[in-house]
């Protein structure tokens, strides 16, 4: 049989005042939580990058147009009548074709001072005619060396003698020097064309009217860049008729800042981007003017500038739709490497006479120095103070100081 559980007594009735300071102290609770709640550091939100290993490019970029290496500007030797030109810009000309006839008008009987100077001028033609060929006897020379060079240090590479480098070297010789033969031997025939305009100038300023048309003749092959007019009329002893080209042999003129040049020297490497076609041509550095120019920028702030020429090294396969005055984005490799510790440039700044991040540790912001080496507008190449997989903060704002709680967006 259970036995009776023991009634509790009673509990006393709680008083209004009791009640009072129960409420009095839970109201005084819930503002303590509130106030340290609302007031306790919350973390900054701040953006955050990663320390990788990467491949890092050191460039200038510029923009640039083409051109074509080996142009001539056909002038009228004399005055005359200029009949029309059947040709259009593009059309194919073989040496030797005829670009335009003029009729000659009726010449004043010429004196003996003229005379002279008109024989004189036929000299000088005589004399560039000779220096042009000796030059383009030594491209020949220089053209047949470097290709033997190349062939042996192909041969020297297969058989493990010398670097890839090495190879490359005598490549870029090969290139230019072939580039340089076809360059002297357009200025052969160039100054062959200048002498017979100097012989035709003489020969029809002694004219007395002979109704014999002027042929001017295409002085190499090429095709035609430019028609000055391609209607009949009137034009005078020395006056642009035509210009005529190779667009198969092209190169780049672009203009830099002359603090930029000086960073730049022949045989560097350089990428053209966004020309028009799939992916990246590529190019070498031919020349450097030695002399700047004053260009106003967009801002209308004067600028020094140089001509760099380019050439490219890429097949031509790849570029030939690339044709005279076409635009091209071009960047000079100034320093690359395929494996460099690198950082956003964004997450540095100066402490002192070093540079310094914030890394993130256990949500902290914490300040460190580190040594950085090269940099281009994105990305800095880390040298010591971080390791690779650390996070540090893009972009610090003044909130942000060491040991500051953070958190990433």
């Amino acid at each position: 049989m259970a036995l009776p559980l023991p009634l509790r007594p009673p509990l006393p009735p709680v008083s209004a005042s009791a009640r009072r300071r129960i409420m009095l102290v839970l109201l005084v609770l819930l503002l303590a939580a509130g106030l340290f709640f609302g007031f306790r550091p919350r973390a900054i939100e701040v953006d955050l990058g990663t320390v990788q290993r990467a491949p890092l490019r050191v460039r200038i970029e510029q923009e640039g147009r083409t051109r074509v290496v080996d142009r001539y500007v056909v002038a009228a030797p004399v005055n005359g009548y200029a009949r029309r030109i059947a040709l259009e810009i593009g059309d194919p000309i073989a040496r030797g074709a005829t670009l335009v006839e003029l009729e000659p008008v009726r010449a004043e009987v010429i004196d003996e001072r003229r005379r002279a100077e008109a024989e004189a001028r036929i000299a000088a033609a005589r004399s560039t005619v000779g220096a042009a060929e000796q030059r383009a006897s030594a491209a020949a020379s220089s053209a047949s060396l470097a290709s033997n060079e190349l062939a042996r240090a192909r041969t020297l590479r297969l058989a493990g003698y010398t670097s890839q480098a090495a190879e490359e070297r005598a490549t870029s010789d090969a290139t230019r020097s072939a580039a340089e033969l076809q360059s002297a031997n357009f200025a052969v025939a160039t100054a062959r064309h200048e002498l017979e305009i100097a012989r035709t100038a003489l020969k029809y300023a002694a004219s007395s009217g002979s109704a014999e048309p002027v042929v001017l003749r295409a002085p190499v092959d090429g095709r035609v860049l430019k028609i000055a007019r391609k209607s009949e009329g009137t034009v005078a002893a020395g006056q642009p008729v035509i210009e005529i080209g190779d667009p198969r042999a092209l190169e780049v003129e672009v203009d830099v800042l002359s603090a930029d040049a000086v960073r730049l020297h022949p045989g560097m490497r350089v990428v053209f981007e966004h020309w028009g076609g799939d992916g990246e041509l590529a190019g070498r550095v031919r020349r450097i003017e030695p002399v700047g120019f004053t260009k106003v920028s967009a801002l209308g702030v004067e600028e020094q500038r140089v001509w760099v020429i380019v050439g490219f090294d890429s097949a031509p396969s790849q570029w030939q739709r690339l044709g005279d005055g076409y635009r091209v984005e071009a960047s000079f490799i100034v320093w690359e490497s395929a494996d460099v510790l690198q950082i956003p440039a964004s997450a540095l700044f100066r402490d002192g006479e070093r540079w310094a991040v914030f890394v993130v540790d256990k949500g902290k912001a914490v300040r460190r120095v580190i040594d950085i080496g090269q940099r281009n507008g994105l990305q800095a190449q880390v040298l010591s103070g971080l390791q690779a997989g650390e996070q540090v903060i893009v972009h610090p704002d003044d909130r942000v100081h060491d040991g500051s709680k953070v958190a990433g967006r």
